[in-house]
């Protein structure tokens, strides 16, 4: 196992890629549709263009995190999730104000957006270029709807492009959250990569009987209070198991 886990991988995700199209989408939209008539203070143009970017930049933040703490890293996610549900609430009361009210979801319109699939993100060896020219390319798959004429059009669009993005993001914290369950967090992996290593350079350790939970082997190991020896699984934190040292002797060593 290894101490740090391994968090860059997040650009590959669809719920990351379609935060930053929201984003490139919201950021035109602002820029087209918000003037000083309709916002004299600047306010919703702040307000949106800042959603957008926490829904995006609190992503990769929080992602970022899970090389040391899976607490902070799914909280900043959380965080990114809770903006983009900001931006929606923005959509809509930008829409009521216009008199309209979001496309059915059953509607052509909708399903056409609906419909449109990303690209496996390919970034070769520039990561940064590759992944600022994909995000481009994605948010011109929705060109039609994403840059129409129509701020309705516009508004919907990216409506749908937040529940999609969403919907990815619930999944991606799920996977984070049954990782934990399974895997514990860092300190415990600090835990078992010592432990390993401990085992590595003493190459004594003995190997006792397989866990009774897991079947695993165990290795001889002592309380930290008392001193007192027991086999611990060598899957811990995984898998808590362990044997009675004085009714369960070591095999001999060969």
């Amino acid at each position: 196992m290894d101490l740090f886990r391994k968090s860059a991988g997040y650009r590959y995700l669809d719920a990351f890629v379609l935060a930053n199209v929201v984003e490139l989408g919201t950021c035109h939209f602002c820029n087209r549709f918000l003037n000083r008539e309709n916002d004299p203070g600047g306010r919703t143009f702040a307000q949106m263009t800042h959603a957008s970017r926490s829904g995006a930049r609190n992503f990769a933040e929080g992602s970022e995190r899970l090389k040391t703490s899976y607490a902070s890293a799914i909280e900043l996610l959380d965080v990114a999730r809770a903006s983009q549900c900001e931006l929606r609430d923005d959509y809509n009361k930008w829409l009521m104000m216009q008199w309209q009210a979001p496309w059915a979801t059953d509607s052509a319109d909708s399903q056409r957006v609906y419909g449109v699939r990303l690209d496996p993100p390919d970034y070769g060896k520039d990561i940064n270029r590759g992944f600022c020219l994909h995000i481009m390319a994605q948010a011109k798959k929705f060109e039609s709807d994403l840059f129409s004429d129509d701020p309705v059009v516009r508004a919907n669009t990216l409506l749908i492009l937040i529940s999609r993005t969403l919907n990815t993001m619930d999944k991606y914290l799920k996977k984070l959250g049954d990782e934990f369950v399974a895997e514990g967090g860092f300190r415990e992996r600090m835990s078992t990569v010592r432990s390993a290593a401990r085992a590595q350079q003493d190459g004594t350790q003995e190997e006792g009987p397989n866990c009774p939970k897991c079947g695993a082997p165990t290795r001889l190991r002592k309380t930290r209070e008392g001193n007192r020896p027991f086999w611990g699984c060598s899957e811990y934190p995984a898998c808590r198991g362990i044997v009675d040292y004085r009714e369960q002797p070591a095999p001999a060593n060969r």
